[in-house]
């Protein structure tokens, strides 16, 4: 039997490799894998037992015409084409002896491209009148994300304990003014060292209807995401911890001020930067006057903090722009820190931020 040499490496024959139950050929310089005829069929139905695959080449997208580098069984040219519709990995295939090479680090992608053009197509999804007529009425943007996998119960009680306080306090005065007194973190008592636990306690506080409402719905558009990627305790530290953060940041800010703080938006403005690093695929719809767009959730916060640091600098609305970039900061500073951390836990959170992926916006 002739040994196999690399199509990327001049001379290297390729050796055996034993994956999911199949021998494949492996290049040790480039890394490169070699597949025969419907080995890497096989190797994609062991990672998904439960998709029907009869082969992976029926989901290709676009042919790129011929390739440069010879097939290793037959010597004959290979041929070129994007792995799915939405996502432009180049893959290498033999049309004569039906096998496929595959370059260092283009395995994952391949083994689990069913389940990654769900999520493509999911992430691809335009908008309707349905999704126009609600933002209209409640000015509040539409996601556009893949699903979680686990059950956000972390998010769901955050999201049951805010409107349960609120409710308990919020439309009688006397128990409204009680609760602002000992809970709502003002500057000048904290940093007299009095009522430190402000700090957090301010952050389930809520000022009206639209305030709670406002905070609740981002939180449950992006909070769910974020627990699957997290896990749940690690979700649960972070939310606290950006929401300590911005009442720090609102109390240096705003040294000396009596004015009483509240509101979850610090704690969800860090939520917003995090989400925006990890979930760069995402879109939210932004509408201008009439006119709805989906927008990369870069660019959504990008404009979501030129509006803060505009208020924080020329308006005086009662907002706690402070609060918002503090913890935005805060959660970003976090976002970065850990991203390889919680890219390694969710692969395909990895491979959604990859660079071949193309969306529709």
């Amino acid at each position: 039997m002739v040994d196999k040499q690399c199509p990327r490496c001049d001379e290297e024959a390729l050796i055996q490799h034993r994956y999911e139950r199949q021998e494949l050929d492996l290049c040790r310089a480039c890394g490169g894998l070699w597949f025969d005829k419907d080995e890497v069929n096989a190797v994609i139905r062991a990672k998904n037992p439960e998709v029907d695959l009869s082969c992976f080449r029926e989901s290709f997208g676009q042919s790129l015409g011929e390739s440069d580098i010879e097939c290793p069984s037959c010597k004959l040219n290979m041929q070129r084409h994007h792995l799915l519709e939405h996502f432009h990995l180049e893959i290498d295939i033999c049309v004569h002896c039906e096998g496929s090479w595959l370059d260092r680090g283009e395995l994952p992608p391949v083994e689990k491209s069913p389940e990654l053009a769900s999520h493509l197509q999911e992430l691809n999804k335009g908008l309707s009148w349905k999704t126009y007529f609600f933002q209209l009425l409640l000015q509040m943007p539409v996601e556009f994300n893949a699903k979680v996998k686990c059950i956000p119960w972390v998010n769901y009680s955050l999201l049951a304990l805010n409107i349960l306080i609120f409710l308990a306090y919020f439309f009688n005065d006397a128990s409204y003014n009680w609760v602002l007194n000992h809970f709502a973190m003002t500057p000048t008592i904290v940093a007299d060292g009095n009522q430190v636990w402000t700090l957090l306690s301010c952050v389930f506080l809520h000022g009206s209807v639209w305030h709670l409402g406002a905070n609740m719905y981002f939180l449950a558009i992006i909070g769910d995401n974020l627990e699957d990627a997290l896990g749940h305790f690690s979700y649960l530290l972070l939310y606290l911890t950006c929401g300590l953060l911005a009442s720090l940041g609102t109390m240096l800010w705003r040294y000396g001020s009596d004015i009483p703080s509240i509101g979850a938006s610090g704690a969800i403005a860090g939520l917003f930067a995090m989400y925006m690093i990890w979930f760069r695929h995402a879109s939210l719809s932004f509408m201008f006057i009439l006119y709805q767009k989906k927008l990369s959730v870069m660019w959504f916060f990008a404009l979501w903090v030129g509006l803060n640091v505009f208020g924080l600098f020329f308006l005086d609305d009662g907002m706690d722009y402070p609060a918002h970039i503090s913890g935005f900061v805060a959660g970003l500073v976090f976002a970065l820190l850990l991203k390889d951390w919680v890219h390694q836990r969710n692969p395909m959170l990895a491979m959604l931020g990859h660079e071949s992926v193309r969306l529709k916006r």
